[in-house]
C-alpha cells in the first residue's frame, strides 16, 4: 500500500487545508480530461483515494494508527464520488437537500406612533390601524381553492430538486438545482385559491389596541409578539414593533426623565417672597418663591417629572425663575420705588464691573433651549 502522505506530497502533520490544497493542485494536472498520459488515470485514482482517507478525520486517525485504511483502496472501491470533487473545487455539493416548505414565518413590521408628553409621562392606551398580511379566510392558509389540495410534482417526484449532468475540466459532474416546475417545493397547486392567488394570505387593514407604558420617549420600540404579518402558506405570524415619537410640549421641555420650565416672577415677589400657583402635568401646584430670589434660580418640584420606564418612581420638575422688571411705572409707583431706593442707599448707585455674561443673556439662552423641544 502506498503512503497517502507521500502520494499527496505533504507531511504527516499537515493541516486539513494543506491536504486539500495539495490534492487540488494534483487533481488539476492528473485528471484524464486534462492529462491524457497513459498512467495519468491510475495516478489520479491514487491521489483521489489518498485525499479521501486523509480528508476524513476519523479515517485519517485510523490510518495514522495502523497504516491501513481498512482495505478501501482504489478510486471505485473508496466511494469518492464526483460530487465530493465538485464540492472540493466549487464549495458546493451535488446532493439533494429535499423540498422547501411552503409555510414560512412572516416578516416583522414597524409602525410609528406619535404621543403627547402627558402620554409619555403617565402611559396610555391607544388604538392604531396597521396594514399587514392575514391568513386567507377562503383557503385558511392552504393556498388551494376549497375542495382541492396540493399535488406532488411530476417533474422532480416530490424531491424539489432536479439533477443534471454537466461537463467540466474534471469530466462529467452531477449538479443539483431547484425544480423549475415546482420551484423547489416538491408540490404544485393545481387550483390556486382565487382570493389569495395561492399565497395563503391576503393584505388587510385592522385595528389594534396597545398599551403605552409610562416613561417612553422618542425611539422607544414596543414589541407586540405575533401581531406582525402572517407568513405565506399558513406560516406563523411575525412581530409588530411600534416606534414612539414624542411631540413637543408648549411649555415643558424633557431632558431624560426630568422636566424643565420657565416661570416669570415679578420683581416685588422675588424681593418679598411669595407663593405662586402654577399648572403642572399633575394639576395645580404652589411654587414657593423665597424672599430675595435672584434671576436664574431654580426651584425643583420632586417627583413631578417623567415616570421611569424601567423601575419605579419619577423624575423631577425644575422651575427656572425669570425675575421681571417693570418697564412702565405711574407716578405713585415711581415715588414709592424712589423712596425705597433712598432707604436702601441705592438712589445714587455706583457701577461695579463684573464678568461679562454670554451674548443674549442667561434667560434668552434658556428660552431658546426650552423652545427647541
Amino acid at each position: 500500500m502506498s503512503d497517502h502522505y507521500g502520494v499527496l506530497g505533504v507531511s504527516r502533520d499537515a493541516a486539513p487545508e494543506d491536504i486539500k490544497r495539495a490534492y487540488r493542485k494534483l487533481a488539476r494536472t492528473l485528471h484524464p480530461d486534462v492529462n491524457p498520459g497513459a498512467d495519468a488515470e491510475d495516478r489520479f485514482k491514487e491521489v483521489s483515494h489518498a485525499y479521501e482517507v486523509l480528508s476524513n478525520s476519523e479515517r485519517r486517525a485510523a490510518y495514522d494508527a495502523t497504516g491501513s485504511d481498512n482495505g478501501n483502496g482504489g478510486f471505485a472501491g473508496g466511494g469518492f464520488a464526483f460530487g465530493d470533487i465538485f464540492e472540493t473545487f466549487f464549495g458546493q455539493t451535488s446532493s439533494a437537500r429535499g423540498p422547501v416548505s411552503r409555510s414560512r414565518r412572516g416578516q416583522d413590521a414597524l409602525v410609528r406612533l406619535d404621543v403627547d408628553l402627558e402620554e409619555a409621562v403617565f402611559g396610555a392606551t391607544r388604538e392604531i390601524r396597521v396594514e399587514s398580511a392575514e391568513t386567507c379566510s377562503r383557503c385558511d392558509g392552504s393556498c388551494c381553492e376549497p375542495g382541492t389540495s396540493i399535488a406532488g410534482c411530476d417533474v422532480c417526484g416530490g424531491r424539489g430538486q432536479v439533477q443534471r449532468v454537466a461537463r467540466s475540466f474534471l469530466g462529467q459532474v452531477m449538479t443539483t438545482s431547484a425544480c423549475p416546475r415546482c420551484g423547489g417545493y416538491g408540490t404544485v397547486i393545481p387550483s390556486p385559491c382565487h382570493e389569495c392567488s395561492g399565497e395563503g394570505r391576503v393584505r388587510t387593514r385592522r385595528s389594534l389596541t396597545i398599551k403605552i407604558p409610562p416613561g417612553v420617549e422618542t425611539g422607544t420600540r414596543i414589541q407586540l409578539a405575533g401581531q406582525g404579518e402572517v407568513g405565506p402558506g399558513g406560516g406563523p405570524a411575525a412581530d409588530l414593533y411600534v416606534e414612539v415619537f414624542q411631540r413637543a410640549h408648549a411649555t415643558l421641555r424633557r431632558e431624560g426623565d426630568d422636566l424643565h420650565a420657565i416661570v416669570e416672577v415679578p420683581m416685588t415677589a422675588a424681593a418679598l417672597g411669595a407663593s405662586i400657583p402654577i399648572d403642572t402635568l399633575d394639576g395645580p401646584r404652589s411654587l414657593d418663591v423665597k424672599p430675595g430670589t435672584q434671576p436664574g434660580e431654580v426651584v425643583s418640584l420632586y417627583g413631578l417629572g417623567v415616570s421611569h420606564l424601567r423601575g419605579s418612581g419619577r423624575g423631577d420638575l425644575h422651575i427656572h425663575l425669570d425675575v421681571t422688571v417693570p418697564t412702565r411705572l405711574d407716578e405713585a409707583q415711581s415715588r414709592l420705588l424712589s423712596e425705597l431706593a433712598r432707604l436702601r442707599g441705592e438712589d445714587r448707585p455706583a457701577g461695579r464691573l463684573t464678568a461679562a455674561a454670554g451674548a443674549g443673556g442667561f434667560f434668552n439662552r434658556l428660552k431658546e433651549k426650552l423652545a427647541g423641544g
